[in-house]
């Protein structure tokens, strides 16, 4: 089995933990791979999300091998098998912990500038990773969970090894994998797209999470009407015309809006600056539908990639796609344009037409929209790097001939593709502002 990446890995990982639905738990996430993970099954399950900061202390000469592990608040475990096996002096083992300890605490004041830990004590503690090698990790992950108090310890993985559970032994109490495959090498084989997770996207899931579950202790932002159909989390073939085309479509219950996403040249609904933000939004309770707009077979003619009308009109059958759909009878809808996209996302909002709540454009080329600017009714945000001075020059162009409310957000730091720490993360918090200040539910009936 291939997953797209952690967040389908997470998603079906969520499905083998239905049971833990309602239940008095805790998803705890590994950083940095395996929170991506953990988000998804946390906000399927409705569950609290939390990172569990842990760092195993290897036997010095044998760094795989592990003689204990270390947590937050200093919490260590110790297996003394393995001290006495490996012959560790006291004063060993305890410079080898300062050093991982010294770690934990970096790791913990970055991620908990502003927020709590999660407590364990008397709950089920969910320790999800997005593989499982060694299982070493793993097992000093439960050690610490169970340290901390956890009555009862989930270790959750995609993938791992066949015989895995027996590397990770009684520290556990329940084990869930989607797939154990024979031939094992390295948990990324088993990944379409496994590049790096970045301490930003981890504390934005922590975040996104911690608003959803705010928004739900206060009774939820927009009331739920009766009929209302439940949310969805599936890929989909929306049908523009006579053309099928590829998407995935996430959309929570009671969703404001969903947020269509169109993509620029080069890149496809499987973008992972553009699954990044869609996350975000998901987590804030905004659905998406990321997007090809164009079949490969056309996507191998560059003329269809830059044709920004036949883009548009493509965004705008697959909006009224959208709209046949239940779970977003009642949201409004919105564009998110990256590059290119962002000129499609313009023209089909300047329709006559068209029925849309907000747009807003990532590193855009609005421009070449060109006579449609003027006829954009939606409120309109364009989010431009600093550093991306050419691109920044045509959007300033640009919002001179929008006659809509809009927005010129320019993010400090950022170049065109917001690869400079922390820029991707600003980015997407601008944008669920945007949305979430400009979006109202539809009426039913």
């Amino acid at each position: 089995m291939i997953f797209a990446d952690r967040d389908d890995a997470g998603r079906q990982l969520a499905e083998r933990l239905e049971r833990r639905r309602g239940q008095p738990a805790v998803v705890l996430g590994l950083p940095r791979g395996g929170v991506p993970v953990a988000a998804q099954i946390a906000r399927s399950l409705r569950l609290p999300l939390d990172v569990l900061i842990v760092r195993k202390i290897g036997v010095p000469f044998q760094p795989e091998l592990a003689m204990g592990a270390v947590g937050e608040d200093g919490l260590r475990v110790s297996d003394p098998y393995i001290v006495q096996a490996a012959g560790i002096e006291p004063r060993e083992f305890a410079a080898a912990e300062a050093r991982e300890l010294a770690t934990v605490q970096a790791r913990a004041a970055h991620y908990r500038s502003h927020r709590q830990r999660e407590p364990l004590t008397g709950r089920v503690a969910v320790v999800v990773d997005d593989g499982i090698a060694t299982g070493s990790t793993a097992r000093a992950a439960c050690q610490i969970a169970r340290a901390h108090g956890a009555a009862r310890v989930v270790i959750a993985v995609p993938v791992a090894p066949p015989g895995w559970e027996a590397r990770i032994g009684a520290d556990a109490d329940e084990f869930v994998c989607v797939d154990t495959p024979t031939y094992f090498y390295a948990i990324g084989q088993f990944y379409a797209d496994f590049s790096q997770t970045s301490d930003d996207e981890v504390i934005a899931c922590l975040d996104a999470a911690a608003d959803a579950a705010q928004r739900a202790a206060e009774g939820g932002r927009i009331a739920e009407a009766e009929d209302d159909p439940p949310g969805q989390d599936a890929e989909v073939q929306p049908v523009a015309g006579q053309v099928e085309l590829a998407g995935h479509l996430s959309v929570p219950e009671n969703a404001a809006a969903v947020v269509l996403f169109a993509h620029g040249s080069g890149s496809s609904r499987h973008s992972p600056r553009n699954r990044y933000v869609a996350n975000v939004l998901n987590q804030a309770g905004l659905g998406t539908l990321l997007l090809d707009l164009l079949t490969p077979t056309e996507e191998a003619d560059r003329a269809n990639v830059f044709d920004v009308e036949l883009l548009a009109r493509r965004l705008a059958d697959v909006t009224g796609w959208l709209r046949g759909q239940p779970s977003a009878a009642h949201a409004a809808v919105g564009y998110f344009g990256a590059s290119t996209g962002a000129a499609a996302a313009l023209w089909a909002a300047g329709e006559p037409e068209a029925d849309v709540a907000a747009v807003v454009s990532r590193g855009g080329r609005p421009d070449l929209a060109g006579p449609r600017l003027a006829a954009v009714g939606a409120p309109t945000l364009l989010i431009v790097g600093a550093l991306d001075t050419a691109v920044l020059d045509l959007n300033r162009e640009a919002q001179a001939q929008l006659r809509c409310q809009t927005e010129l957000a320019v993010v400090p730091g950022a170049t065109h593709l917001f690869e400079e720490p922390g820029t991707l993360a600003t980015a997407a918090s601008l944008a669920t502002e945007w949305f979430i200040g400009h979006c109202e539910r539809r009426p039913a009936g």
